[in-house]
């Protein structure tokens, strides 16, 4: 008779996982989810951020790909000089009747869906109307064609042609500038908010870590930073170098970090002093490795919801320069500068009514996922 054995096989113990996808994470992302404001602003804001990045393909005076002559080209890359299609100058209007007729004759061409770039102006406005003319959907058939050679029978009066939203007072298409015034007003927010972010990050924890006379010395450092009249130093500033994107936000750095020193200091006194810390000094672990991987991470936690809330910062601050005139380059796409031709332009309210409304929805995006990220590191719903 055989006797039956029972050998129980040792299942193996997964380990907990780590990082990106720890437990705590992963409950994180789930109390961000259910915020449904923030989650669903999150991912509007990505979809518009994402599309910006692309205007080239979305607004432009170019084609995106022509086939010439067996050739294919693509102007939305490369400036091909005017006499590659049998000109003479030295850049190519594509826009120019001649140059579609030669192109369309010996090829084809795809456009994106709105025919004008950032600085485009519209040289067939309708007849009787001067920049800033009204958004296209204003006007009848006749009045938005009349500029045409051929009026309403002309085959380039095509909605691509139109100004959706109207043209602003040097006759260039405002919803162009507002795609790529969105994009540049976003990476500047950005840029600003991580360099920002970097700075402030590592003076708190400096002053936190260390404490005693580095901490009091840089604090007060700080109070007297903090308390100079920020606004007019900017102005002068600005006033005094040229315009240009890196240039505004090495000057705007100068001041921003300083907000989120306060937290980051706050989180490195709180724990400088743990259990774990002291044992890190007694194994003979470095200053920078104790705070980079044992008190930076716990310091992120309170960093990262201040995080949309600064870049909604930084986007305003660009905006409010754009319009005062000391912010980008003149001609620039540039939210702030079409408020200010909405102001010196009342009787062309879509000008400033664009402007309003792009910021608002940015603004009230950004507003509604910092308040999902808030949820999401809220240690009473992360850790119960």
């Amino acid at each position: 008779m055989d006797v039956a054995t029972n050998s129980t096989t040792p299942t193996a113990v997964k380990p907990p996982r780590k990082g990106l996808f720890s437990p705590t994470n992963v409950r994180r992302w789930q109390n961000f989810k259910a915020n449904r404001r923030g989650y669903w602003s999150l991912w509007l804001f990505l979809i518009l951020f994402v599309l910006s990045l692309g205007a080239e393909f979305i607004a432009n005076d170019r084609p995106i790909l022509i086939s010439y002559k067996g050739e294919i080209l693509t102007p939305v890359f490369v400036d091909y000089p005017e006499e590659k299609f049998g000109g003479f100058l030295a850049q190519t209007d594509y826009r120019a009747q001649d140059i579609r007729d030669e192109i369309n004759a010996n090829g084809w061409m795809i456009w994106p869906p709105i025919h004008y770039s950032y600085q485009t102006a519209n040289s067939n406005l309708p007849k009787g109307t001067s920049a800033p003319t009204a958004p296209f959907w204003l006007m009848s058939k006749e009045q938005r064609c009349s500029g045409y050679e051929k009026g309403v029978a002309d085959p380039n009066c095509t909605l691509s042609n139109l100004n959706w939203l109207g043209t602003d007072d040097q006759a260039r298409d405002v919803l162009a500038r507002m795609i790529y015034g969105f994009r540049i007003s976003v990476l500047f927010g950005l840029a600003l908010t991580i360099c920002s972010a970097v700075v402030g990050v590592a003076a708190g924890a400096i002053q936190g870590y260390f404490g005693g006379w580095t901490d009091l010395l840089l604090q007060r450092f700080i109070e007297i930073w903090s308390s100079m009249p920020v606004l007019y130093i900017l102005l002068i500033i600005a006033s005094v170098l040229p315009p240009g994107f890196f240039i505004l936000l090495g000057i705007l750095l100068l001041f921003s970090w300083v907000g989120l020193v306060g937290v980051v200091r706050a989180e490195f006194l709180r724990a400088r002093n743990f259990e774990y810390v002291r044992a890190a000094r007694a194994l003979g672990v470095n200053n920078i490795t104790i705070m980079y991987r044992h008190l930076l991470p716990n310091a992120m936690v309170a960093t990262l919801t201040f995080v949309p809330f600064i870049l909604s910062g930084s986007i305003t601050t660009l905006t409010s320069l754009d319009f005062l005139g000391f912010g980008m380059p003149p001609g620039s796409p540039s939210l702030g500068e079409m408020i200010a031709q909405g102001k010196s332009n009342l009787q062309a309210p879509w000008l400033g009514l664009s402007a309003f409304f792009t910021m608002s929805i940015m603004l009230s995006l950004l507003i509604f996922i910092g308040e999902a990220v808030r949820d999401a590191f809220d240690p009473r719903k992360t850790f119960r």
